[in-house]
Parts: C-alpha cells; structure tokens; sequence
C-alpha cells in the first residue's frame, strides 16, 4: 500500500513541477514563456492554473496519505528505539562509547576516556653527512 502510494506521490510531484514549469512567467525566467505554443494565451492559462490546482490537491492528500500512514504503521518509528538499554550511562557515566559507537560500522576499538588525543608519529630525517 505504502509503495503504490509512494509512486503515485512521485508521478504527480512531476507533473507537478513540469506543469509549473510550462505555465508564463512574468519576466520569462526560464524563456519559455514565449508566444509560440500549443493553446492560446487565455486557453492555456486557464487549463494549467485549473491543472496546477487539481495537482496541488492531488500532491497534499498524497502527502496526508503517507503521513497517517507512516505514524500508524507496526514498523519501530526511530532509531533509537532499536538500541539496547544501557546499564549506568543514564546519568552520564563516563563511558567510551556513545549511541553512534553502538549502531555499527566501527571496527576500531573505542580508545580509553583517559587518553589523550593520538599523535601521528614523526617522520624519519636521514642524516644529511
């Protein structure tokens, strides 16, 4: 359901701006708003700024349709509420690691709270005799 709504979003987002984009501009902002075209002037305003609207009130009941959808689905809503509790870091122990160390993707080991920050060791310097 949510796919078929997701798309059904999309394609009228992009009818959306292309409607929005063929329609006059005052100044001719983007030179497509010359005299040539496929309606006249008063013909082709009418149908894009009704087009426009119907769009419009398509893209927001799309846009209220995900949105009931997305706060009353059973999948978790944030994610930290995937996370483990945690046991004395309530009260901002001092701990290495933090929510970002927790979720993953860090082969390194945290390094102590107590060490200082990691120097890059200095290059050799061959003797110039």
């Amino acid at each position: 359901m949510e796919t078929v709504l997701i798309v059904i979003h999309l394609m009228v987002v992009l009818a959306l701006v292309g409607l929005v984009l063929m329609q006059r501009s005052e100044g001719g902002g983007l030179g497509i708003g010359g005299g040539s075209g496929f309606m006249t002037a008063r013909g082709a305003a009418n149908a894009l700024t009704r087009a426009t609207g119907i769009l419009a009130a398509a893209f927001f009941a799309t846009s209220l349709a995900l949105t009931v959808l997305a706060r009353y689905s059973e999948q978790p809503i944030d994610i930290l509420d995937r996370l483990p509790p945690q046991s004395g870091e309530q009260d901002g122990g001092s701990g290495g690691g933090g929510v970002l160390d927790q979720l993953g993707g860090n082969d390194e080991p945290a390094p102590p709270a107590d060490a200082g920050p990691a120097l890059p060791a200095a290059p050799a310097v061959p003797d110039a005799e």
